[in-house]
């Protein structure tokens, strides 16, 4: 099992890899993009908050808005930054970012990610500490981006899905059905865009690839699931965070920790039946 990391490039996972067969969409050589990598992180919150504006503390807060020509603020300040690597062994390492109250977020915050690696795959944990004199608003989640063929299939379970705005934004919540029947496994490609929110999701979730490849998911602290599948696109994203796009604007809000206290969640991706699979994928590759 190797995990290549790019600490620089928003703490990014660039390469996932078991016997040389790619678990996660690899990074291009070289690259600076934190789009283009296998996974990287979010904090201080997950997906969007809408025109990067909200109230809190009985402050308003305005963040910068970070993806082009988006009217939203996308996926927190920690995939823009570099991280330092904070310890490293063979088969584990840690990446620390700080943030000093600046750049539109207005508490100062440490977030740390430890992973480990295992015989056949990959535990992380991504923590985020207040280090400010007052309450924070805290999300969290992972961004990993997965190989799709034509034959890849997903299945997880959950209870309900948020349709979205025109701009991305949660809108109406119907039947976790309504996009696909994920929960009996389900092809991934197609011809629509999915850029959509799941609540009531079990922490579990499934790939199969058309390789033989199958990875399981495992997730604590993120009760929603947010699934990305552009149209007809060689990968997509299945990515656990701890609450919905736009929660700290809605009447839900998002969990706030106190000053010198911390939050976590936590994912494992494995690679099911490692030897019948990965010897199926090299055959096929």
């Amino acid at each position: 099992m190797e995990v290549a990391l790019a600490p620089a490039v928003g703490g990014s996972i660039a390469a996932l890899r078991l016997g040389g067969v790619d678990l996660l969409r690899p990074a291009p050589a070289g690259s600076s993009d934190p789009l283009s990598m296998g996974s990287f992180p979010l904090a201080p919150y997950a997906n969007r908050i809408a025109h990067g504006r909200f109230a809190c503390g009985g402050r308003q807060v305005q963040l910068p808005l970070n993806f082009g020509d988006h009217p939203h603020s996308l996926h927190g300040l920690g995939w823009t930054s570099a991280w330092a690597v904070a310890a490293m062994t063979p088969d584990s390492a840690t990446l620390i970012h700080r943030h000093d109250g600046g750049d539109g977020w207005p508490w100062a915050y440490r977030a740390e990610q430890h992973f480990f690696v295992t015989v056949d795959g990959v535990a992380m944990t991504l923590t985020l500490h207040n280090l400010s004199d007052r309450a924070m608003p805290a999300g969290l989640g992972f961004h990993p981006y997965f190989c799709a063929d034509e034959k890849t299939r997903l299945q997880f379970d959950a209870d309900s899905l948020w349709l979205s705005t025109p701009d991305m934004l949660p809108e109406r919540r119907v039947a976790g059905d309504r996009l696909g029947n994920w929960a009996a496994g389900a092809p991934v490609m197609g011809e629509s865009l999915i850029d959509n929110v799941y609540g009531g999701w079990n922490g579990c979730a499934f790939v199969e690839r058309g390789d033989g490849v199958r990875l399981e998911l495992t997730a604590t602290g993120a009760p929603w699931l947010h699934l990305f599948r552009p149209p007809q696109a060689d990968f997509f994203c299945v990515e656990p965070v701890s609450h919905m796009p736009d929660a700290i604007n809605r009447p839900d809000g998002m969990d706030m920790i106190a000053p010198g206290t911390e939050k976590s969640v936590s994912l494992c991706i494995r690679i099911g039946n490692s030897e019948e699979t990965l010897s199926k994928a090299r055959k096929i590759a």
